[in-house]
Formats: structure tokens, C-alpha cells, sequence
């Protein structure tokens, strides 16, 4: 089988759960539509189990994106000859940025891995997809952390620049594909529709699966071969 789950944001223990509950094993696919880390317990326990699985695929996204832009930068190491010039202003600027936004616990957790594991860290992050196209059972589908902004239908997928894909959620009263399906988080689905609290969306061609875990309501699984659908509670 292949599911999808989203917005996990370092709640390592659901999402250990939600694998129990489907009983995911080596012969199934799960692809994690981005904002693995940041806000949650545990977001660097959650990369590091994600790293072992050859069945896990990560999809980027803003808190992915912003993670690595600060961490990469902080764990050069600072000579005489790169003190004064390696961090500028908009180093500093992204920093206060992420850590504002949940970035805090993420590098706190970083901080106490050894050198190699940081930089295993940093080399999984970079591997992230931008997006992924896959079809299952006759259905196709295209996963992505947060839409295609701006969506121009007649634009290849290929052509999505990185900030194009992570940043905007998509218009759900608008079918942007008749013959496939977007898939995205990023927005939790509360926000789309408030009877929808914690709930999967589906509309108008969109799968819309960011149910809020990290804020205390579900961590959505949806099963695209199946159209599935399961519910993990947050732990309190």
C-alpha cells in the first residue's frame, strides 16, 4: 500500500503509532509531505527513524526549507580568516525567523548530536523531493507540501520553483486537475473548513491532509490506493 501523511512537525510518537495502526511494513511506501520538524517533541527523533526507512519518502517543506538555511550556515566552523564575514545580517534575520516560528526546539535537539549525525541530518534534508507524481490504481496524483502558486494549468510540473511549492496553499473551490489529484498539508484542514476539525478534505480534486496534530488534533494517514483514511489523537 502507499499513504501519505503530513505536517508531522516532531510528533515522533503519533507518528510511530499511525505506522502501527496501518501496519506498515517493508512492502508498503509512505510519502511525508513536509514539516517534519520544528514546533513538536521530538523532530530530530523523527528524522533520524524516517533516515533508516528505504520506504519512507520525504517531500520538502517551509520548515524543511527554513531548517536547513540556518543550520547549514551554523555548523561551518568559524576561523580568524571567516569570523568577520561569515554570517550577515540576513543569516541573522533568518535565524530569529525560524526559531520564532518553531524552529527552537529543532535546534536545541541538533545541538546535542555529535558532528556526523549533523551532517547526516543536513545531507537527508538536502535529499528531500520537491514534489512527487505517481499514479496508483489509475489514479494520479501529484504530492506537495503546500500547492502549485501561482497554478497556471498549462504549466509543467517540472517548471515549480521551490517557493512556489512550500510557501501558498492551494484555492480547494477550484479543480486545478480533472484527471489527478493534489495532495498537500501545510494549511490545517480546520482553517479550510471548521466542521472539518481534524479531518481529512476531500474536494474538487484536492486531498488535503494537514489535520493539525501538533496543535492538538489529529495526525491524518490517507491510503491512496484505497482511499482510506485514519486518525492518530494527540498525545496529550
Amino acid at each position: 500500500m502507499i499513504y501519505v501523511m503530513s505536517d508531522l512537525h516532531g510528533c515522533y510518537q503519533e507518528y510511530l503509532k499511525a505506522l502501527e495502526v496501518i501496519g506498515f511494513n517493508e512492502n508498503d511506501q509512505l510519502y511525508v509531505l513536509g514539516d517534519i520538524v520544528d514546533r513538536g517533541k521530538e523532530p530530530i527523533k523523527l528524522l533520524q527513524d524516517m533516515m533508516m526507512r528505504s520506504n519512507v519518502f520525504p517531500i520538502i517543506g517551509n520548515h524543511e526549507y527554513m531548517a536547513l538555511t540556518v543550520l547549514r550556515k551554523f555548523c561551518v566552523e568559524i576561523t580568524q580568516e571567516n569570523v568577520e564575514t561569515h554570517l550577515d545580517e540576513e543569516d541573522m534575520e533568518n535565524f530569529y525567523h525560524w526559531c520564532s516560528d518553531g524552529g527552537k526546539v529543532t535546534l536545541e535537539q541538533f545541538r546535542k548530536l555529535s558532528s556526523e549525525e549533523q551532517l547526516d541530518i543536513l545531507d537527508y534534508l538536502e535529499e528531500f523531493s520537491l514534489l512527487e507524481e505517481i499514479s496508483v490504481n489509475g489514479r494520479n496524483f501529484i504530492l506537495v507540501h503546500a500547492g502549485l502558486y501561482p497554478f497556471l494549468p498549462d504549466k509543467p510540473l517540472e517548471e515549480y520553483q521551490l517557493e512556489e511549492v512550500i510557501f501558498k496553499s492551494p484555492n480547494y473551490d477550484l479543480v486545478y486537475f480533472a484527471d489527478k489529484y493534489l495532495v498537500s498539508g501545510h494549511k490545517p484542514t480546520i482553517s479550510i473548513d471548521k466542521k472539518k476539525r481534524g479531518q481529512i478534505i476531500e474536494k474538487n480534486h484536492h486531498i488535503a491532509i494537514d489535520c493539525g496534530c501538533v496543535f492538538g488534533m489529529n495526525l491524518g494517514v490517507y491510503c491512496l490506493d484505497t482511499g482510506e483514511k485514519w486518525y492518530i489523537e494527540k498525545e496529550k
